[in-house]
Order: C-alpha cells, then structure tokens, then sequence
C-alpha cells in the first residue's frame, strides 16, 4: 500500500523533528524538512508530495503563506495545512487565500495532527475564497458578500457569535476547526470550552437543526452533506 508522503516546512527545529516522528509512526513518508521558504519551494519541484506543512511565519524574506500560493499553483492537487502559533483573523484569511485545507495550532498535539491530515487526504472539494454562497448541509448556506446565514435564500437572524461561529466552520466546511481556533476567532481568546458549547447549543435551537458536528472531542465542523 502506498504510503502518503509529507513535507515539512518549519524552521524550529524541535517542533519539526516531533512532527516528522509522529507522522512516520502513523505510517506516512516524511521526504523532507525545511526552515526557509524558498529552500522548500526549490526541493518541492523535484519532489511532489500529499501534504506540505506550512509554517506560516518563517525565516527569510518569503513568509509561508507567499510559499504556500505559489506552492499551490505549481501544484494544484497538493493539499496545504499552516502550522501557526495564532488563531487570529488574519491567519485565517492566510489560509483562505492560500486555499490551504487546514490548520494547526502551536503547541502541536499528536491526535489532532493526525486527525487533521487524515481528513485532508480524504479530497473532499476545496471552497474559494471567492465563492459567495457556500452550500452546507440541510439546505443552508453561507453569504460570504452579506456574511449571513441563509435558507432558500432567505436571512436568518443571528446574535454576532453565532454568525462568528458559522462563519469559520462555513470557510472551512468539511473540515475540523479546533476549539481554540474557534475561540480565538469567536471572543478572541484560546480557552472558551464551556462557553463554545453553550453558544452551539443555542445555534441549534435557533435554527432547528444540527449543522455543527463534534469531531470526537478535537473541535467541531459543518458538512456539506444532506
């Protein structure tokens, strides 16, 4: 069976040589580390592979989402997952423009690793940055021009947390978002467990259905599936 093959770019040392062990115990090819941009760019086009990890902040002139947008069009089937120690809008409008499929926060945990590179090696369809009506499940759908909610193209109201919330879990459907990424972008803060709970439970009273999944404990998504 062929093993899928990893590329990490990431310029701690410590933090790429734990990530390069827990990948090749799980059984995948680690074909190289880097810690500069441009080095990674230079070795990736004699040698393709799945995933790259992308540090989003790294040393020299080129920063890993300016990598990672030319990495992509080089290599369109080549799926992306940043590696950052913020969970801030900015990082996440990086990912977006970079059509990166993921993200993972500093400090690394082991689970959410592999979970994360396991559900972007299930090549479930990307969403453009661009796209302004973004499909979810039980007939709704994001506005990313109006920033809304919508059902059969009518508005649902919604408090401003739960249009945060819909809103990251919308951009990065079919894809886990960790609690802290939500947290962060939801009350700007990493550790909001209980009350990210809370505001889903609401969510779904409010619309009467349940678009959000708990993805066993590591954060939650919305699907595209009916």
């Amino acid at each position: 069976m062929k093993k899928h093959s990893v590329f990490i770019v990431e310029d701690d040392l410590i933090s790429a040589q734990y990530l390069k062990e827990v990948l090749e115990l799980e059984g995948f090819e680690v074909r190289g580390i880097a810690d500069d941009a441009q080095d990674a760019l230079d070795r990736l086009q004699d040698c393709p592979v799945d995933i790259v990890l992308m540090d989003i902040i790294l040393k020299g002139v080129m920063t890993g989402s300016e990598a990672a947008v030319i990495l992509k069009h080089l290599y369109p089937k080549c799926k992306i997952i940043f590696l950052t120690a913020y969970a801030d809008e900015e990082m996440i409008e990086y990912a977006l423009n970079a059509r990166a499929i993921a993200y993972l926060m500093k400090p690394y945990r082991e689970k959410e690793i592999i979970a994360t590179i396991r559900m972007a090696l299930q090549d479930k369809t990307e969403i453009s940055i661009d796209t302004i009506h973004i499909p979810l499940k039980h007939g709704f759908s994001y506005n990313t021009e109006h920033h809304c909610l919508e059902k059969e193209g009518r508005e649902i109201p919604l408090s401003n947390n739960k249009r945060k919330l819909i809103e990251i879990l919308a951009k990065n459907r079919d894809n886990v978002v960790s609690n802290t990424q939500l947290s962060m972008h939801i009350w700007n803060e990493p550790d909001h467990d209980s009350n990210l709970r809370s505001l889903i439970s609401r969510l779904r009273k409010t619309i009467d259905h349940d678009i959000v999944t708990n993805a066993n404990g590591l954060g939650y998504m919305i699907t595209s599936e009916t």
